[in-house]
């Protein structure tokens, strides 16, 4: 088994999860250094994680020349880190966005037109009920695919989501959407649960994707990531059937419906004592994801992330990306549609990008 080498830049909240996995997985993964500007910052992670640590970044390079650099910096600051990796000669696993706005995705997209190898950590397909949603669909069992409704992430990691359950790839939308707000009681956030009873304005965006021949809604407001009280929604129809959020229905022919549940299995409940981690997720008798990392402890956004470091280091070594970095500029740059078009209050079109090949 080869172990991927990375380094980290940056040592904020995002930062952990990649510590955490290496922690977890030794024996698959390796930092091979940390980089960040606060040298009080550095002897605390080097104390608590084990990992060399350092506050310039030739002399972590020196250390040890990773495989690749992971980037986990606040996305203002990210486009220079890039660049400084990429003059280094070293490929990039940089987080999203890759940059805030198109202007900064071009002046990036020069970079891998010039041969910096860089690729985004968008984990979010990577999920396990993610990946075995779109196994049902890449195998058959919907038919062509027309509609998803996701509301599962914002931005991004939401057009992200649409653009894989449709197989939409590079295809230009129209693109309308609206946004509103409305009020929820306060719920956990990155810090834990609640101190108080707070009442919190939330916005909600919803916008309609255009495709031509396929449809994406995308729906989301920032409380449900930590909520407690607001659930994730999926819908993806098809030809033959639609899967909305873990019930399955298709037509094995046109007399013969079948109705599934995705079944999520782990291990440490009741008097198993494997051990507590995820297995996989099953669909009737067989299983339509397996955990690639069993055994291990991980959250299902751990695991996912864990898969992006895992694509990265086969394609450093010749495989094909993970996540490119055309495709999270693509993500981006809906995005950033929707926000305008919800702003106007008319339908934007987007139009084919550099990185759209």
């Amino acid at each position: 088994m080869n172990t991927v080498q990375f380094a980290i830049i940056g040592s904020g909240w995002r930062t952990l999860f990649f510590l955490r996995i290496a922690r977890a997985l030794p024996e698959k993964f390796r930092v091979t250094g940390i980089l960040t500007r606060d040298s009080a910052k550095a002897e605390k992670l080097q104390a608590e994680w084990g990992v060399p640590a350092f506050t310039d970044f030739d002399a972590m390079i020196r250390h040890q020349r990773p495989d690749f650099v992971v980037i986990s910096v606040a996305q203002p600051a990210a486009p220079a880190m890039i660049e400084l990796v990429a003059a280094a000669g070293l490929p990039i696993m940089t987080e999203t966005p890759p940059a805030q706005t198109l202007e900064g995705l071009l002046r990036l997209w020069a970079l891998v037109e010039k041969g910096a190898h860089i690729e985004v950590a968008e984990q979010y397909i990577y999920q396990p009920l993610h990946q075995a949603r779109l196994a049902l669909i890449h195998a058959g069992k919907l038919g062509p695919v027309s509609y998803a409704h996701v509301s599962h992430a914002h931005g991004y990691h939401g057009t992200s989501l649409i653009r894989h359950y449709l197989d939409a790839g590079f295809t230009e939308p129209a693109i309308r959407g609206r946004a509103f707000s409305s009020t929820l009681v306060a719920g956990p956030n990155r810090q834990g649960p609640p101190a108080e009873h707070k009442i919190d304005t939330v916005r909600q965006v919803i916008a309609e994707l255009d495709f031509g021949d396929r449809l994406g809604i995308f729906d989301f407001a920032g409380s449900q990531y930590f909520s407690w009280v607001r659930a994730y929604r999926l819908t993806v129809r098809g030809e033959k059937g639609e899967i909305v959020d873990r019930e399955v229905r298709y037509l094995k022919n046109f007399r013969t419906p079948v109705e599934l549940t995705l079944r999520r299995s782990d291990t440490g409940q009741y008097n198993n004592h494997e051990g507590y981690f995820h297995r996989g997720i099953q669909a009737g008798e067989g299983w339509v994801y397996r955990n690639p990392y069993p055994g291990a402890s991980l959250t299902d956004d751990e695991i996912a992330v864990a898969a992006i470091l895992d694509g990265m280091g086969e394609s450093v070594r010749g495989g094909k990306p993970v996540y490119s970095f055309a495709e999270a500029a693509q993500d981006q740059y809906l995005s950033l549609l929707i926000e305008e078009a919800v702003a106007g209050g008319t339908t934007v079109q987007a139009v084919r990008q550099p990185w759209a090949v």
